[in-house]
């Protein structure tokens, strides 16, 4: 028998939702669905019928400090009904569950409180993750980066100058969040450690710096102030980033030659070299002759070089054209005196012959 394909849908559609309890949003879709509501100890007035625990090590050098703190952490979960061991000769910290424990779940925020505390996290913050709308996350980074060095460039940029860039992304995602030696504590609501858990990521991943997704945040931000924008896509008004590549030099290949089967041909020797100009078949005595005459021939270019080079300091410069106008200037400056001269002299003529005054002939 055939089925029709609304009824395969439908048959599928209720394989599907076999297993599904209705939820409260089915009916009202603006209901928030991450909100938890607030444990109430009428709820399970029995108590716990086992004991649960859990344990974590911490590092050496919180040591000091756990042992300051454990009576603020002790009186904290004994509040809840949780019990809480520091053993320092192990190096560990266990929590678990009395009689006295009404609610189920609160032995898992127990659990993250010490996984909090080994990560360095202070007490009074770490406490703050017994509270219902507080989660915590423990993300690992070391896993990201083989190089060592590579890594802790990548975690300081996650960091930032004097921690700018982390308080930026506590500020902008409303998390506490502290780098600490391989891993990344963050505490703050279940959206919040979704966007700062893909940052840290991106950031080690080097897929995106942190700088970018706070413009996003910021954005975004404002964004959400707008109710007109509520049910909009704001795709057009997010930055968009692309990764750029910056061109490295290349190393240059070398070209490469075309192969052959033959080795290269024997370079010729020195005895071969003579042997071709005959130069081997000379007695000792010619040999030194002709080195004699080439070192002669040497010494005489090498002379005749330097004398060169000592005459050309005694080389007049060429005349250029300021020069030649300054020679100009200077003939007729000559020309213009001796103009003046004879000038003088025939006008001393004249006024001896107007006066009559007697020449030299006639006074002797």
């Amino acid at each position: 028998m055939k089925t029709s394909e609304n009824g395969g849908d439908q048959q599928t559609q209720r394989r599907k939702d076999k297993h599904r309890k209705p939820k409260p949003w089915d009916d009202d879709p603006n209901i928030d669905r991450w909100t938890i509501e607030k444990f109430d100890p009428s709820w399970n007035e029995g108590g716990m019928l086992e004991v649960t625990s859990f344990s974590t090590l911490f590092p050496q050098y919180r040591e000091k400090y756990l042992q300051e703190c454990w009576p603020v952490v002790k009186s904290a979960l004994k509040e809840y009904g949780i019990t809480c061991e520091l053993n320092l000769v192990e190096g560990s910290m266990t929590v678990s569950t009395t009689r006295k424990t009404k609610d189920p779940y609160i032995i898992v925020k127990a659990r993250d409180l010490i996984k909090l505390l080994s990560r360095s996290v202070p007490a009074p913050q770490a406490i703050k993750i017994l509270n219902d709308e507080m989660q915590c996350d423990i993300i690992k980074i070391s896993s990201f980066v083989r190089s060592k060095e590579r890594f802790v460039k990548r975690r300081d940029r996650l960091i930032g100058p004097n921690s700018s860039t982390l308080k930026a992304l506590e500020i902008l995602t409303g998390c506490y969040i502290l780098v600490q030696g391989n891993t990344v504590s963050v505490m703050g609501s279940f959206k919040a450690l979704k966007q700062v858990r893909r940052i840290v990521e991106d950031c080690m991943t080097n897929a995106m710096h942190p700088i970018f997704h706070i413009k996003t945040l910021m954005v975004r931000k404002e964004l959400e102030k707008d109710p007109a924008l509520a049910h909009e896509n704001w795709d057009r008004f997010l930055p968009k980033f692309k990764k750029k590549n910056i061109n490295q030099n290349k190393v240059k290949s070398k070209e490469k030659r075309p192969y052959t089967p033959f080795p290269p041909p024997q370079q010729p020797s020195k005895i071969d070299i003579q042997l071709e100009t005959g130069e081997y078949f000379l007695n000792d005595k010619v040999k030194s002759a002709k080195k004699w005459q080439e070192k002669q021939e040497k010494q005489s270019e090498k002379t005749a070089e330097n004398k060169r080079k000592r005459e050309a300091a005694f080389i007049p410069p060429k005349v250029g054209h300021r020069c030649s106008l300054f020679c100009l200037v200077l003939r007729a400056s000559n020309f213009l005196v001796i103009y003046l001269l004879t000038s003088y002299e025939l006008l001393l003529i004249f006024l001896f012959s107007d006066s009559g005054a007697c020449s030299p002939g006639d006074q002797i």
